[in-house]
C-alpha cells in the first residue's frame, strides 16, 4: 500500500484508505496496528471491486446513522468493514489467515 501524506484528511481521522493508497495526515505516526487496519480495508476494497465497496460502505453508514439516532461515531464503528478492521487490527498476521469476505459476519 502506498502512503500519501495529505492535510486534507477530515477532522477526527488520522488516515483514510482508498484502494491501494493510504492517505495520512502529514504529522501522523503510522503504527503497525494502524497500517494493519488500513490493509484490511485495502483487501475489502478489492474483494468488492472498489466501486461496490464504496456503495456498500455509504449505504451501510446511512442505515446505521439513522438506526443509531444520528450518532456519527456509532454509525461509523458499526459498519461491517470497520467492525472487522477494528476487531482484528491488533493481529498482524490476520491478513494471512483471513477468509474472503470475512467482513460479512459483522453485518
Amino acid at each position: 500500500m502506498k502512503i500519501v501524506r495529505s492535510k486534507y484528511i477530515p477532522k477526527g481521522y488520522k488516515y483514510i484508505t482508498f484502494a491501494s493508497w493510504m492517505f495520512a495526515r502529514p504529522n501522523a505516526i503510522i503504527s503497525d496496528k494502524d497500517y494493519n487496519h488500513e490493509s484490511i480495508h485495502e483487501r475489502q476494497y478489492y474483494e468488492m471491486l472498489i466501486i461496490f465497496f464504496l456503495i456498500w460502505y455509504v449505504l451501510e453508514f446511512l442505515i446505521r446513522f439513522v438506526c443509531n439516532g444520528f450518532q456519527w461515531k456509532k454509525a461509523y464503528r458499526g459498519i461491517s468493514f470497520e467492525s472487522e478492521a477494528y476487531e482484528n487490527d491488533d493481529n498482524l498476521s490476520y491478513l494471512k489467515e483471513r477468509k474472503h469476505y470475512a467482513w460479512f459476519k459483522y453485518i
